[in-house]
């Protein structure tokens, strides 16, 4: 039998390009089709597209309002408070002006916390999206009928407003959507700033997806020291090895960090994901690959016949 508790994965890499997305979908379509009740999230707000993989119907959509500050100049008395409170220099203070630019606010409040005058007015601004659903492609239904197992994915993702330059409302706002499931897959936004701290906040584990190059090592380190300062415990996927990982070995070897799997590098996977297809779908080999890192990462969590 299977013991189920609520656990969240977040799956992160120190850069783009990794393949991140591939191993959270095909992921949490190895979560479904062994029964466990999967949610994937993606946080990577500025360009998701896990939803291109699971092609989720579509359910709720929601706005994303950011509350700024606004002047009411005949009260404000450029004390100069708010600008100095302000740590994202969204307020400036020149002379006997005070100018706000909302692009760059973060929505913290601080200002109007500190306004000895009361001068300042919240308004709403949209900074983007919140959109549920859910996905069938683990469920045995329509043209992927040959999987096995009847799971259905809970769907989440946020969209950044085109020319928003601050994704963290968003990615707030999508986490406070996350369903109550067995497992939550986080597919985080690549990097090692900001919005994957945020993404990555309150997760059990984090898988960190890299690849055998120098760059791919370079942020993975520094991946690895930031969730080290979170108190994330943390596994390493290496994909694109040959199938020696040979070069993979070469570079890791004086790093203080084992490889939890490591994925092969391969023309038909590529082709797979090209077309938005799910590899763990279409290849008995990447499909064992993933139910084996399932089982490896989320052994603290869940017990898989």
């Amino acid at each position: 039998g299977k013991r189920l508790i609520l656990m969240r994965i977040a799956v992160a890499s120190g850069k783009g390009g990794t393949g991140k997305t591939t191993v959270a979908v095909n992921l949490a379509v190895s979560a479904a089709r062994v029964g466990l009740h999967t949610a994937y999230v993606d946080c990577d707000v500025e360009e998701p597209n896990g939803h291109l993989f699971l092609r989720p119907e579509k359910g709720l959509s929601l706005p994303v309002a950011v509350e700024v500050p606004e002047i009411d100049e005949s009260l404000c008395t450029a004390c100069g408070e708010c600008g100095k409170i302000c740590e994202f220099k969204a307020i400036a203070v020149l002379g006997h002006q005070v100018m706000v630019f909302p692009e760059l606010c973060h929505g913290c409040g601080g200002c109007f916390l500190v306004c000895p005058a009361d001068a300042m007015v919240s308004r709403k601004r949209i900074s983007g999206r919140v959109e549920t659903g859910v996905s069938r492609v683990a469920s045995g239904t329509g043209d992927l009928s040959s999987t096995t197992g009847n799971g259905e994915i809970s769907f989440v993702q946020g969209i950044l407003k085109v020319r928003e330059a601050m994704p963290l409302p968003v990615i707030r706002e999508v986490k406070k959507m996350i369903p109550d499931a067995d497992l939550v897959i986080i597919d985080c936004p690549p990097g090692n700033s900001c919005p994957m701290v945020e993404s990555v906040r309150g997760a059990d584990r984090v898988i960190l997806v890299t690849e055998p190059t120098p760059f791919g090592l370079n942020d993975l380190g520094i991946a690895l020291e930031t969730l080290s300062e979170m108190g994330i415990p943390a596994d390493v996927v290496m994909n694109r090895c040959n199938s020696s990982i040979e070069k993979a070995e070469d570079l890791y070897r004086d790093k203080d960090f084992e490889i939890a799997a490591a994925i092969e590098e391969s023309r038909e996977i590529a082709e797979i994901g090209s077309r938005g297809g799910l590899a763990v779908l279409e290849s008995d080999a990447f499909a064992e690959k993933m139910d084996r890192i399932l089982k490896d990462v989320v052994r603290a969590g869940i017990e898989i016949d």
